[in-house]
């Protein structure tokens, strides 16, 4: 666990550990961020600007430090000219995948009205 969510959760600031991690990937935007970071590896904020077309700049920056100051994303900056900045899913991100692949499963079930013949590739 990261050492300030485990702080947080010794402090007694969780109830227990569903909100602890509801804490870190709840909401509406961050679980489709990790999403895509999760099918696509590397992404540019540009790139995941065009995958989230509902997202404003303003949330999805927002939304990306957060989940950066968790631990759950990697932001890479190269100094250059334009400036170029990627995001992945850190080793603690990544273990959050199997979740959200259950939920899309979940959510074709209900889209289908049956079982999922395979299993979830891309958000529904």
């Amino acid at each position: 666990m990261i050492k300030h969510l485990k702080a947080k959760y010794d402090e007694g600031k969780f109830a227990c550990e569903v909100e602890l991690v509801l804490s870190v990937m709840g909401g509406k935007w961050k679980p489709i961020i990790l999403w895509h970071l999760g099918q696509s590896g590397t992404l540019r904020y540009g790139q995941l600007k065009r995958c989230i077309k509902k997202i404003t700049p303003k949330i999805l920056i927002q939304q990306l430090r957060e989940l950066e100051q968790d631990g759950i994303v990697a932001r890479k900056e190269y100094h250059q000219i334009p400036p170029k900045v990627e995001y992945s899913l850190t080793s603690e991100g990544e273990e959050l995948i199997p979740i959200l692949t259950v939920l899309c499963e979940w959510g074709k079930k209900r889209i289908l009205g049956e079982e999922p013949a395979s299993s979830c590739n891309a958000i529904v």
